[in-house]
């Protein structure tokens, strides 16, 4: 199953991709850069701001700086990966930044009720900003 991020909110995103997961269904998910995170933006910078300095340099814990990546640790913490079928399922998700040649056939699809542009919420902020501000570059 390919699903398309594109202005999707990364929570319910990620909660819709661990179910099928869970489920035993193999999950592709494009686009990661352009998904969404509700709330104000201060608040959202600063919280992975806070989050990106814990712990020591050398030691961790690392907090993943590519969209692809902290999507994927997102889709984690709605996983029960400490236990056998946790990690089975994770090891079915793959994200991808924008969309490979090899998936450019599929059709990808929505997630419903996860559309930013749907919700009276007009306060968000792209993963990919996120990413940038924690010291990512393409």
């Amino acid at each position: 199953m390919i699903i398309d991020a594109n202005n999707m909110v990364l929570g319910r995103l990620a909660s819709f991709v661990a179910k099928k997961a869970l489920l035993g269904e193999n999950i592709q998910v494009v686009n990661c850069e352009k998904a969404v995170i509700t709330g104000d933006k201060k608040g959202i910078l600063k919280k992975y701001q806070k989050r990106s300095e814990v712990g020591r340099p050398k030691k961790g814990p690392f907090q993943p700086k590519a969209p692809n990546l902290f999507v994927r640790k997102v889709i984690r913490g709605m996983l029960p990966y400490k236990k056998n079928r946790g990690r089975e399922a994770y090891k079915k998700i793959m994200c991808h930044f924008s969309v490979p040649e090899n998936l450019k056939d599929g059709t990808p699809t929505k997630v419903d009720g996860a559309d930013v542009l749907k919700m009276s919420n007009i306060k968000y902020l792209k993963v990919e900003r996120i990413c940038k501000f924690l010291g990512w570059e393409k």
